[in-house]
């Protein structure tokens, strides 16, 4: 993607992506972008993010943790409150999204250990070179949300302006503790979700899973 294009053209082109090239990014890029990032909105100004950018060994290290923990039948522990179940149309769209991944996939929906397989290359971190794991303070609970919400959406786009692609994963918020032990953080700290970045693999079957949006009509509405 090129560094002249809009953020219209960078949305349109953007899809979450779940096999990475075993490529590095140059250092100075990185803090390039994530100093940026820092331009993000917040309430009150108080950016509450605290961002965890992991690779090399120390992301080695995390893929090994976490298949650890998912062999031992460890159950999610996560910081924050991540128990609501969808329902009625928010639901259907989990399962279209769903749908689109292992079709791609040509995972068949009766094959419930492929798709096991498939929703534990979130913890290996679709092979990408880094990731970043979105943290805060506990007490700020859902205003501090709010804000990291806006802060990874603009990192997105800022990666997104270099040809740097990425998948959210609430699934990096799932197993906190050892994350917190490689990292060394803080108890009052939360991770609240992550994100895999790095170049695509074109080639890759997940890469080629679409998820569709809903008509404007659906999400908003204008008031005169």
């Amino acid at each position: 993607m090129s560094e002249q294009s809009s953020v219209s053209q960078l949305l349109a082109a953007r899809y979450s992506v779940r096999s990475f090239e075993n490529t590095p990014i140059e250092t100075a890029l990185l803090t390039e972008i994530f100093t940026k990032a820092q331009q993000a909105p917040s309430n009150c100004n108080v950016q509450p993010w605290q961002v965890c950018v992991v690779s090399g060994d120390t992301l080695a290290t995390l893929r090994d943790k976490f298949m650890t923990t998912l062999m031992s039948g460890a159950k999610p522990n996560p910081d924050f409150n991540w128990m609501p179940q969808y329902q009625g149309i928010h639901r259907e769209r989990q399962f279209g999204s769903a749908n689109a991944l292992y079709s791609a996939l040509g995972i068949a929906r009766e094959d419930k250990q492929a798709r096991q397989m498939a929703m534990a290359n979130n913890w290996q971190f679709f092979g990408a070179p880094h990731a970043a794991f979105f943290t805060m303070d506990k007490y700020l609970d859902i205003m501090g949300a709010v804000d990291l919400g806006i802060y990874a959406q603009t990192l997105s786009l800022l990666l997104a302006e270099h040809g740097i692609n990425n998948c959210m994963q609430g699934a990096l918020g799932q197993f906190p503790d050892p994350v917190k032990e490689v990292l060394g953080l803080p108890a009052e700290r939360g991770i609240l979700f992550g994100m895999s970045f790095g170049y695509a693999k074109d080639d890759a079957p997940a890469n080629k899973a679409r998820t569709d949006r809903a008509p404007l009509d659906e999400a908003t509405q204008f008031f005169d």
